[in-house]
Parts: C-alpha cells; structure tokens; sequence
C-alpha cells in the first residue's frame, strides 16, 4: 500500500507510505484520489490528519515519470480533491515536504511540523516550477514578497525558519498527536486557501526576485517563469492562475535544462557506497588527525570538527601552529557571523580541537588526512611518520590533487590503508569529495572514504589514479587550449567573458587569479621533463609568475585588483600577450565567440573520454558530477558529457578531427568517442 488510512473515533489519519521518502507517483496519487473523494460520504469522520513516515512527509513528485506523458490522475486533481472533501484538513509533518509535498500540505487548513521538518517548493532546480497549485496558494498564505523568492529560488527552510514566515501553524514533536488533539472550533472558521483573496501587489518583491534570478541563476529559464506566475497571483482568478501554473509545469519539464537538470538530480542520488562494499565493515572516524594546518587543512579539520570527529592538526614548528589556529580560528568565525553556530557552540568545538608540533604526541586516531605542501618527498615523509604512529587500523589518505598516490603508498608497509580524499576548496562548504583508489587501496579504506562523505554530505566520486585524476586532467586540457587561443588572437578577458555567457560562474584566468598563478606554475614545472616537445607550450604565466603577477593574492595576474577589490582589465597584458606571440612566430587572427567556446568544450569532451577510456572514471555522469560539483560547469546543463551527448557525439569527434588535421600534436580522437560513434553506443549505457 502507497497511502495507509486509520481511524481513531472520528478522526481520519491518512499516511503516505512509499518508501523511502515517500515520492509522490501515480500509484500514490490514485490512492490519495479515492480516499479523499470517498471522504464526502463519510458522516461520522470529523477531522483528516494527513501525514507521512516518521521519516518524511513527501519529497516531492516523481521526477521520473517528467520524462514520459503526464499520469492519470495528476496531482492538481489530488489537491484538489483535498481542499475541497468537506472535512477539516491538518497535515502532521516530519521530514522534508517539498514540492507536490508541500502543495498536499498547502491543500489542508492547518499545518504542523516536526522540529526538523523541511519546507519549500524547489521546483525550479528541476527546470520547472510548482505545477499543483504551489505558486497560486503560498503568495495567498504568506504573501508575495515573503513567497516569491522561496518559489523563485527554490529554497528550503527548516521548521523554525518556516514558522517565522507562516509556512505552517505551530511546531510540534508529535504531529500527529498535536493534529489529533487540535481544537477544531477556530479551524472550520478557516477559508480554503483557493477562496482566499488575491495577495496584495508588491511590484519591489517581484522586481528583486528578478534581480536575484538574473545574477544566481543566469541562463535558467524556470526561477523568472516562476516569478511570473507569483505576479499572475495578483490579478488572475484562482482557476485561470492555476490553469496557467499547469500549463507552464509542463511545458518546461520537456525542455532541454528541465532533462539536464534531472540527469544531475539522478546522478547525485546514485552517488553512493558501490554495491560491492555493502558487506565490508568500514572504520569508525571517532578521532582523525590532519597533517598541514594551511588554507585547505584547516578548512578539512573544521568539516570534520562539524561532523563531531574529534580533530588534531599536525604542523611542523611552533610558527606554524600559529598560522593554523589563526586559519581555524577565521572558520569559526566566519560560522557565527553567518549564523551557523552560536559563540559558546564554537568556542566549545574550537576547544576540542588540538594543534601539535610533529608526531610525538599524536592520538590514536582512526583517519588521517594529509593536506601538506604539494611535493612527492614531503608526502612520503608525512606517510612514513603517520604509518609509524598510528595503530594498524587507521585509514591514511592525502589530499593531494595531482600527485601519484601509488607513489604515495609504496612508501609505507600497508599499502592498503592508503587512499586519496581529494578536497575541494573551501572543504567545508564545496560538496564534492573525488575518493581516489590507489592500486593497492583496500575495500576498508574505501568503504570507510565513502562513509565519511555521507558524514559530511558531501557527492562522493571514486577516480582512478592519474595526474590530476578527473576533475584537475580536465582543467589542465582546458587551460592549455584556453591559452593557445590566447596566444593565438585572443584575450584573457574575451575568453573569460564567453565561459561566464555559457554559464560558468566565471572564466579560466579570473580562476586562476583566485587560486593563484602560483600554484599552477609549479605544477607545469613538476611536469616540465615529461612534457611531449611536439606540443605546443604557452609560457605566458610562466612570465607573469616571475614578474610577480601571482593573481588577486598580489593585487595582478591576468587582472589587475586595484584596493584589493574586483577584476579590471590590464591593457598591459595585451602587450605582453602580442610580444610571445612574436617570439614565437605566431600570427595572431580573429576569433569568433562560437569558435572559442566550441574549442574550449571539445578539448574538455575529448579528455572526459580518455579518461573513460582510461577506467579513471567508471562511467559519464561521475564525470558530469565533477565538473558541476568542483568545476563550476554549468549545473542546468547537465554536466560536460550529459551536454556533449546532447550535441551529438558524431558532431563532438567531428570537431576534433577537425582540430587534429590543423594540429595534430594537440589535438587526437578519443579512441572511446571513435568507438561510441562507430558503434551508435550512449555515454548512458557506457561503464568503464
């Protein structure tokens, strides 16, 4: 049974019951339909107390069945049927209720929630918008300014959040008990949502609703057809609005950023401890140890501290334990400030943490993290010291983002301990964690990586050993092919200005001049001796480096940051750029916008298929969850391989052999795109 009904004297408890979060599909909606329709010849029931599992209330529609035509009967039908049985409707709910959720929720007279409950209508990060009645009732209970940007932006909010802007009536611990017990007197008093009157104008709240969506999510179609539904609230009939609402819903679902934006949704739900590792038995992380207190070790040791791991960084000297509490101690304060933590919950946590000099008085502790500095004889010696130390059962891992963890491991007489947990900067607050399998890596490390990502809520991708494993090999080829274009005929600042039109939070070089030209520099050095001399190398930032254009840290890179305040365009640079491209005999051309962006894809797509190829990625969308997740590859785009699948893998090697005839050198077929195109195959049919 989807839905679950009880009687107690004369109160009615309908329960969803389709596990594990109780997913509204069809099933569940024709069970809803019967009971509600069925409750008009119901004399003796007084009450409804609509309610979920302990777990949730309901998560929200299907989003698997948006890829086929609607099912009978739709939820607007179930809503309906609810607001209009006659009887005095309470939803008791625990969990989240999103969505098709909250839109059953916002059916009933009253609502009472759980302390943890989740609120919201999210429908916009799915490429559409609330298609039962979501953006017609909420501006009604709550007004258009408090409703719009929570439709607009998809947001969700927690019971106390929720309460504050009207969302539901009271909080409870018991729900279901409190509906039970509800004094009906004032409740039958109540109007249905839909015969309540229009919301009042707010021409401002709809104004920087668009001003948001426009700057956060610029490029989606959903969040401004959202907004426009919430204005429609004001002046249209309830029936036309709600027809207009169900109209957009499904137009939208079959668009193109509506499927990409599923593809991501799916793909991070299927981001999980692989089937094989079910039966091992992972570590239990009470206490870790993180071995750097820089920039990424602190922010490392403040995740863990947050997921109630007791934490001890490990520096070198007494200077350094310095600048690694100084690190911690901005962690925390940045937390108050943001209002995540109160300053008594922070001081407590910073308390518990430790900060040591070397490994004499280490604890026993059953993770350790290397976050050192980015040098192979460094890595060993943490390695060799923390093997030395810690009991046989904790589980090494470094940070590292590019070099060989197989080199890592042969240092040390447990191989199999070794892993690479490779952060992404800030730690705490970027969601991916690539788990990197060395050779030797055993099904204990491995199960116990996957999870401390569940712990910290992070979308946990298993890579393979590489330079740069998958996210970093493909933003090493997306450099380079950014750079000949440069050297070419075009500029830092154009090539940026076309990445940030296709939806990239911002381009390669102001990228770079974030995390420092530094840091890139000295891996092109470490690779200087491997380097293919058919290739063609761009020495530019080797240049700027030396000058001392290390980027915003310096105040200049590929911009200048006068007062330490944004990017501004150095007319200097194009100078610079002109003078190698003599040196190097190059003549300079024009550049289309369309051809910059196709080549700068195309090269990302080819090395995404290597790396396939090379089982570095077991299949296409851990590569699509990287580049999204850590890349800032457009989300409502699916994802590099979700978008190269959409434009045609015929047309994707098309364009590199194109390229490879006018330089052979740089550019090669994937042998995997060659064989996918040969065959017919899909990237979603393909694991390596």
């Amino acid at each position: 049974m989807s839905v679950r009904v009880e009687v107690r004297a004369e109160s009615m408890i309908v329960a969803l019951d389709n596990p594990p979060v109780n997913t509204i599909g069809q099933k569940t909606r024709k069970a809803l339909l019967e009971i509600f329709v069925e409750l008009k010849r119901k004399d003796k029931i007084s009450r409804v107390v609509l309610t979920g599992s302990a777990r949730a209330f309901a998560a929200g529609a299907d989003a698997r069945e948006f890829d086929g035509p609607p099912l009978e009967p739709h939820l607007p039908d179930v809503v309906q049927a609810i607001e209009t049985c006659g009887k005095p409707c309470i939803a008791a709910i625990s969990g989240p209720a999103l969505g098709g959720g909250y839109e059953l929720a916002l059916a009933c007279l009253c609502r009472i929630a759980s302390p943890d409950a989740l609120l919201g209508l999210p429908e916009v990060t799915l490429g559409v918008v609330p298609g039962s009645g979501g953006t017609q009732r909420l501006p009604r209970l709550i007004g258009v300014a408090s409703a719009v940007p929570l439709i607009s932006e998809g947001r969700m909010v927690r019971a106390k959040e929720a309460l504050g802007l009207g969302l539901i009536d009271r909080i409870a611990d018991d729900p279901v008990d409190c509906a039970l017990t509800l004094d009906l007197t004032s409740l039958v008093k109540r109007q249905r949502l839909g015969e309540v009157a229009k919301p009042a104008a707010d021409d401002a709240a709809i104004e920087a609703a668009r001003e948001r969506a426009n700057k956060r999510m610029s490029g989606q179609i959903a969040p401004q057809r959202a907004i426009d539904l919430v204005a429609l609230s004001v002046h249209a009939n309830f029936e036309e609005a709600l027809k207009r609402e169900r109209e957009t819903f499904l137009a939208l679902r079959q668009t193109e950023q509506a499927r990409a934006l599923r593809h991501i949704f799916f793909a991070e739900r299927s981001a999980r401890l692989p089937s094989n590792l079910k039966a091992v038995s992972p570590v239990d992380i009470k206490q870790a140890v993180v071995v750097g207190g820089g920039t990424m070790g602190a922010s490392i040791a403040y995740a863990l501290n947050s997921a109630g791991i007791t934490v001890a960084i490990i520096e070198t000297d007494e200077e350094a334990c310095e600048r690694a509490k100084a690190n911690v101690s901005k962690l925390f304060t940045d937390a108050i400030n943001r209002g995540i933590v109160d300053k008594k919950k922070a001081a407590d946590r910073q308390s518990a943490m430790s900060i040591l000099v070397g490994y004499d008085n280490i604890p026993p502790a059953d993770l350790a993290v290397e976050a050192a500095f980015e040098d192979m004889a460094v890595k060993k010696q943490v390695f060799t010291s923390l093997a030395a130390t810690l009991p046989a059962h904790s589980i090494l891992a470094t940070n590292t983002s590019y070099l060989d963890i197989n080199e890592i491991a042969r240092s040390i007489p447990a191989p199999e301990r070794v892993l690479g947990l490779h952060f992404f900067s800030p730690a705490h607050i970027m969601k991916l964690l690539e788990i990197v399998v060395a050779e030797k890596t055993g099904p204990e490390a491995l199960a116990t990586a996957f999870g401390l990502a569940a712990r910290l809520r992070k979308i946990p991708v298993q890579a393979g050993v590489c330079d740069g494993f998958i996210g970093n090999r493909i933003l090493a080829r997306y450099r380079e092919v950014a750079d000949s274009i440069m050297i070419e005929g075009s500029l830092p600042w154009v090539i940026d200005e076309i990445m940030v039109d296709f939806g990239y939070p911002m381009g390669p070089y102001e990228a770079q001049d974030l995390s420092g030209l530094d840091i890139a520099h000295a891996n092109r050095q470490r690779l200087a001796a491997t380097r293919d001399p058919r290739r063609r190398y761009v020495a530019i930032a080797d240049r700027m480096v030396e000058e001392g254009r290390l980027g915003k840290k310096a105040g200049v890179g590929w911009y200048r940051y006068p007062g330490g305040g944004g990017a501004v365009i150095d007319p200097l640079l194009e100078d610079l750029i002109c003078e190698e491209a003599h040196f190097a005999k190059i003549s300079r051309r024009e550049f289309t916008h369309e051809e910059i962006c196709q080549r700068l894809l195309t090269a990302m797509i080819n090395e995404a298929f290597d790396i396939l190829d090379d089982n570095i990625a077991s299949k296409a969308a851990d590569i699509d969850l990287v580049l999204v997740h850590g890349y800032g590859f457009p989300r409502w785009r699916g994802g590099l391989m979700h978008y190269a699948q959409n434009i045609g893998l015929d047309k994707i090697l098309a364009r590199v052999e194109q390229y490879s005839r006018q330089d052979p050198a740089n550019w090669q077929p994937s042998p995997l795109l060659q064989r996918l195109v040969q065959e017919g195959g899909s990237l979603a049919d393909y694991k390596a």
